[in-house]
């Protein structure tokens, strides 16, 4: 068995799907689905087996998997001691980061390490969701949270403040009684969806949206008052606050890594460059630009 084979078997494993696996490892379709068939070939009995809700391990493939995953452990630990001796940064890093960020303030940080760095192949994954990096789904992962998991290496880049924002017009005709308060129904996090129902007790909402991105869409139409991390309101010149920031809503954005990466020279570097472009943006990240007019905020019985 080759090392090649068994990590395009851990992939299959890991995503429960053939077009899965080939996206994460950057391959063809047909090249994980012959690769499966030889492994199989060699040890002489099926891994998976396709069902209606996708592809499923067989028994030997659980064990299969274990003992894969047991390889991967430690090429890793050989690749964190070997790594910081290198000369020459280079090689694979995927990072997991949010949506809304990875597309508007991070990108920019994105693009000048890729600049300074050339030979290290930058792989920006968007996700909101749990990403398990102890099964390599990716190499960082940048999260927005105050409770980061003890198995994970991480450094905290900023402190993300939040406000509650309307549209301009919306709010002008708020704060003249023409209009009554409304609060958009989120369902994007935990984190809003808390902070929503606190503000917004009744539940009565007509709108709904699953993203922070439709969110920042649906409050442009005037459709209602949400919040937002001040990173995206402060920067959408349709917008306005409606409550300043409060410190109990902050939120560390974290850059998270897996313990056997630390000494990887490309897993330090690119740390090195996030603290360094994050720094710089300190006060946009907490709030503390403020375009001016905002912060002429109603009193808080209208929010009922």
């Amino acid at each position: 068995m080759q090392w090649d084979d068994l990590r395009i078997f851990l992939a299959v494993a890991r995503d429960g799907s053939i077009s899965g696996a080939a996206k994460r490892m950057n391959v063809q379709h047909s090249t994980v689905s012959r690769r499966i068939r030889v492994l199989e070939t060699q040890l002489g009995t099926r891994l998976i087996e396709r069902k209606k809700s996708g592809y499923e391990l067989t028994a030997a493939g659980e064990e299969l998997k274990m003992a894969a995953g047991k390889m991967e452990m430690e090429v890793l630990e050989v690749e964190g001691a070997l790594g910081g001796q290198e000369n020459r940064i280079a090689g694979e890093l995927r990072v997991s980061a949010i949506n809304n960020m990875a597309s508007s303030v991070l990108m920019p940080i994105f693009a000048s390490f890729n600049e300074s760095y050339p030979d290290i192949e930058l792989h920006v994954q968007v996700s909101n969701k749990y990403v398990s990096l102890a099964e390599r789904h990716a190499d960082i992962a940048i999260r927005l949270t105050n409770t980061p998991l003890d198995t994970l290496v991480g450094t905290r880049l900023a402190n993300v403040a939040s406000a509650v924002y309307g549209e301009r017009n919306y709010l002008k005709a708020l704060r003249a009684g023409s209009a009554k308060p409304r609060w958009l129904g989120v369902e994007c996090c935990a984190f809003h969806q808390s902070w929503t129902n606190e503000a917004c007790p009744d539940h009565r909402h007509s709108f709904f949206v699953d993203d922070t991105l439709l969110t920042l869409a649906a409050m442009k139409h005037g459709l209602g008052l949400a919040y937002l991390p001040c990173f995206m309101g402060d920067g959408d010149d349709r917008l306005e606050r409606f409550r300043a920031p409060d410190p109990i809503h902050d939120l560390g954005l974290w850059l998270l890594y897996h313990p056997d990466l630390r000494r990887t020279k490309r897993v330090r570097v690119f740390r090195e460059h996030m603290i360094a472009r994050i720094g710089d943006q300190s006060a946009l990240f907490e709030g503390r630009r403020p375009r001016h007019g905002d912060d002429t905020l109603l009193n808080r019985e209208a929010l009922g």
